[in-house]
């Protein structure tokens, strides 16, 4: 199959690198990033002319002129996805520039160019569009045959979770890269490697995924709100002497 990648940033890369290594065919349009001379093309159109697949994977913010600029070059056997770590605001954007003309699907897949080089399971949620099912079954056996455990998310349940593990993982990992946690591991014990290996992703992050998880998705602010206010009480027991209160189940 061949794949029109519309973006090659750390995940674009990291997923035209799965794709290439599965046999098929990828097509790279990013007129910014550094893309490998066989696989760049000069225009959005000459990525997508062949393509059967097309792959949103810009930054959420410029989806929206991406489409517009995207849509006279689609018909019915082009089938697109977004890669975004939100859901419910590209499949809006989806649903609005492609309708039912257009085959579409949301998709988050839940790794990136670390968590590969760690040889971490691949896994993808996936979120229909009503107009589409036959695309997101489409999607699916794809993710499978690439190798991916597929989740089936409408786009709503999407975001209420990653609001409270991902947005929040993001969220305390970046307060400990600003305070300089993390920079000697030298006496980190095992119970750290876990926070270790999210510091070092918000580390490589160049801003667009933290901000998309914290500002795009709709349910960010109340999950740190809740957060926040539970540090509080937290803190407050502990200078209270309480700090042998007991751990909800």
């Amino acid at each position: 199959m061949i794949f029109a990648l519309l973006g090659y940033g750390r995940f674009g890369h990291a997923f035209a690198d799965l794709l290439l290594r599965a046999g098929h065919g990828v097509r790279v349009f990013d007129p910014k990033a550094e893309v490998p001379p066989a696989l760049k093309r000069e225009s959005m159109a000459a990525a997508v002319q062949d393509a059967e697949w097309v792959v949103l994977a810009m930054p959420v913010p410029l989806m929206e002129a991406a489409l517009r600029k995207l849509r006279p070059l689609l018909t019915p056997r082009h089938t697109v996805f977004d890669v975004g770590s939100v859901k419910q605001h590209p499949c809006a954007m989806m649903e609005d520039q492609l309708g039912g003309a257009i085959p579409h699907v949301g998709a988050h897949p839940l790794f990136g160019p670390m968590s590969v080089a760690r040889g971490e399971a691949l896994r993808v949620v996936l979120s229909a569009s009503p107009l589409h099912p036959v695309a997101a079954d489409r999607a699916r056996t794809l993710f499978e045959l690439l190798g991916f455990t597929v989740i089936l998310k409408d786009a709503a349940s999407h975001d209420r979770a990653m609001a409270r593990t991902h947005a929040l993982a993001f969220y305390i990992a970046r307060a400990m890269v600003e305070m300089g946690v993390g920079d000697d591991l030298s006496m980190a014990p095992p119970s750290f490697l876990g926070l270790a290996n999210m510091i070092a992703t918000v580390r490589g992050d160049a801003g667009h995924l933290f901000a998309s998880i914290q500002r795009e998705n709709p349910y960010t602010q109340a999950a740190r709100e809740e957060l926040l206010e539970h540090l509080g009480q937290i803190h407050q027991r502990l200078l209270d002497g309480k700090d042998a209160m007991p751990i909800p189940p």
